[in-house]
């Protein structure tokens, strides 16, 4: 009898952890693990993760169908500025667009501003004679005869890689796909990323930009993502790989090569589709994800199932949260507000005797100081273990031993001595300073999207998330808590709800009044036909989804509105329509209409994606037993600022219908669940643990 492969597996490299996990063909968790990140290798990180979790389900690699994998390789890279050696090509009187940006400063009065790192010096920006029209007519024509002294130009700039960015090229790419056919015939071994492929849009600085981002890391991740693949196929794998991508859909490794920049902020988007399951399965309208892991913290709105998305998003801000001081990528992309929080941030007292935590951190090596690995400076997870928090006997699958006494000594050290301050004084102020910073992100996304956090149900996961979620809900005003199953795994698990999907967004500039229907069904049909080819190369049979968006607004206006059409040719009857939908979008983010203005049109969407099972599962609440834990432990209480005992509970023992209050700790292999002497834990009839905030007198 023929052995039929059943399994699907998940493999989520972070900063500190790679997580792994497994299910069956029902959808059903019967493996996951955590192992530390190998920075050197980061495949052999995931081998040793996949290894760990098909030992758990006794089962061989061969045995799995489906294999999705995200990674913050491409954030890290561009981050820490570890990538290509890129040149620009652009339209010659436009060497400078990435020296006028914006054309203006993003701290006006900073006398001491630090520019944006945009990866390209002005010496390696280079032009060709050739025009384009805004209309995609050719002005001037690409001369060939321009190659020979752009070559020695490129070659005088030691570029392994190489941006295009011409005028207009997304209303006509024959010039970037001329010049680069040109390239790769003299240069066979250069990296090219043409603006016409990686973002068609209009707005050339933001443009040049995403193509500068895709082409300095594509070199890195093509040998990354090559080298992963024969890994893993050495070992046996017989299926493909699909990647994450930061819009929350899966692409082959192919597509992934091609445009690495769409996996920067893969794990975190695995993060909120999670969530946004959940949140589905569970009928809750409004919701904010709250993952935290080792190195970093996200925090993304959810409403009706649907994560907050973006077309944009900034890289390695040079002031953390003032916009306009990265560099623009436009991509489809979840929205999410990530702050450098996690459990191995790094805390001290800088010059002027105050308490930092973050963004620097010490990952997976060194690693906090209570991992004996070499780190030297007090982290989160020091301070957790000092407070009583993450109990030694429980932590990590019990990969390695934990320190107390040396987190304790490191804090009093460098913080506590400094501060006059004993061990648990400066945990205690280590652990408010990152739960604030943490909520204070929460609530500044929360105004800026016009929304509010109060109402709000957060889904806690991640390594750290569940331990901090009490924490973090009460400075940011939010009564509600709710942690799934398996969340120290969150993202992982998130992989394998997320859809084979594929998103194109093309400009074409027109008005509403006097549109080019024709012209406009035309460019639809092949943008479908691209995303569609795309995505059966990840699935070939499953039933898909067509989502198609204008982005419409007021003649002369900078920013556009995102409006829904139907998945079909547009036609006459459907222009009074898209004015109305505008009008009505506009009035709700800017409280009213502009009577008599034109409505323009300046960019086209088409996201196509398999569809996945998102319904609301519904099941009767079960009776509720009050328990009283067994065991306890020791832990300095946050809200009374006093060593307390608080219940120790192992949430396998738990079930549905069981409830008490906190303090109390809830531990499973791969992370804990503080809950907090304000409030009361619940398992609810899906097995999640939803936490109540009460008012304690």
């Amino acid at each position: 009898m023929t052995h039929i492969p059943t399994l699907r597996l998940a493999t989520d490299i972070g900063g500190t952890f790679t997580d792994t996990v497994i299910v069956d063909k029902n959808d059903n968790v019967i493996a996951s693990t955590k192992t530390l990140t190998t920075h050197e290798n980061p495949a052999e990180g995931a081998m040793q993760g996949a290894k760990r979790a098909l030992e758990a389900a006794k089962a061989r690699i061969g045995d799995v169908a489906g294999f999705i994998h995200g990674t913050t390789l491409a954030t890290n890279a561009l981050i820490e500025k570890r990538g290509a050696r890129v040149a620009t090509i652009t339209t010659q009187g436009f060497r400078d667009i990435l020296e006028i940006a914006y054309e203006r400063r993003y701290s006006q009065y900073d006398i001491n501003i630090e520019k944006t790192d945009l990866l390209v010096t002005r010496d390696r920006c280079l032009t060709v004679p050739e025009r384009m029209s805004a209309a995609g007519d050719v002005i001037e024509a690409l001369d060939g005869q321009c190659l020979p002294k752009l070559l020695r130009q490129l070659d005088s700039t030691g570029a392994d890689a190489v941006a295009i960015c011409l005028l207009h090229s997304y209303a006509n790419p024959a010039h970037e796909k001329q010049l680069r056919d040109l390239l790769h015939a003299a240069r066979p071994d250069l990296v090219i990323s043409i603006s016409a492929e990686v973002s068609p849009e209009a707005r050339e600085f933001d443009r040049l930009c995403t193509t500068i981002a895709n082409a300095y890391i594509q070199p890195m991740m093509s040998r990354y993502l090559d080298a992963f693949e024969a890994r893993f196929v050495a070992e046996g794998l017989t299926c493909p790989i699909l990647m994450m991508t930061a819009g929350g859909g899966m692409t082959t490794l192919k597509t992934a090569a091609q445009f690495p920049i769409r996996l920067v902020e893969s794990g975190p988007a695995g993060g909120a589709i999670l969530a946004a399951h959940i949140a589905a399965e569970s009928g809750l309208d409004e919701v904010l994800s709250f993952d935290m892991g080792g190195t970093t913290a996200k925090l993304c709105l959810i409403d009706n199932a649907q994560p907050q998305s973006s077309r944009q998003f900034e890289i390695g801000r040079a002031a953390r949260f003032i916009k306009g001081s990265g560099m623009p990528v436009r991509i489809p992309v979840i929205e999410m507000i990530e702050i450098g929080a996690g459990g191995g941030s790094i805390a001290g007292v800088d010059r002027l005797g105050r308490l930092t935590v973050g963004p620097k951190s010490a990952g997976s090596e060194p690693g906090p100081v209570a991992f004996g690995r070499g780190g030297v400076e007090p982290t989160v997870s020091d301070a957790d273990i000092a407070l009583g928090y993450i109990q030694a006997e429980t932590f990590a699958e019990g990969q390695f031993q934990i320190d107390v006494a040396a987190a304790r000594a490191a804090l009093t050290a460098c913080i506590g001595e400094p501060l006059s301050l004993d061990a648990f004084g400066a945990g205690d102020g280590v652990s408010r300073i990152v739960d604030e910073s943490m909520a204070s992100a929460g609530r500044t996304h929360a105004v800026e999207s016009g929304k509010d956090l109060g109402p709000r149900t957060m889904i806690a996961f991640g390594g750290n998330g569940p331990l901090h979620a009490c924490r973090v809900a009460r400075s940011a005003g939010i009564d509600r808590i709710l942690v799934p199953a398996n969340p120290g795994v969150g993202s992982a698990v998130g992989f394998l709800f997320a859809p084979v999907s594929f998103e194109i967004v093309r400009s074409r500039y027109a008005m509403l009044q006097t549109i080019d229907l024709d012209g406009i069904n035309t460019m639809f049909e092949s943008m479908c036909a691209e995303a569609l080819s795309v995505v059966r190369q990840g699935d070939a049979t499953s039933e898909i989804e067509t989502r198609r968006i204008a982005y419409m607004r007021y003649h002369g206006q900078g920013h556009e509105i995102e409006i829904a059409l139907p998945d079909r040719a547009l036609t006459v009857n459907d222009l009074a329509l898209l004015a109305a939908a505008f009008e009505k979008a506009y009035s709700r983010q800017f409280s009213r209409p502009v009577p008599g203005m034109v409505i323009e049109i300046l960019n086209w969407s088409v996201h196509i994606a398999t569809i996945t099972g998102r319904d609301v599962l519904q099941m009767s609440e079960p009776s509720r037993r009050e328990i009283i834990p067994k065991e306890h432990r020791q832990i300095f209480c946050d809200v009374h600022a006093r060593h307390l005992d608080a219940g120790f509970v192992h949430r396998k023992d738990l079930v549905p219908g069981d409830t008490f209050k906190g303090p109390a700790l809830v531990v499973e292999p791969q992370t804990t669940t503080f809950v907090g002497a304000d409030f009361t834990l619940l398992v609810d009839a899906r097995s999640n643990l939803i936490l109540n905030r009460e008012v304690i007198s």
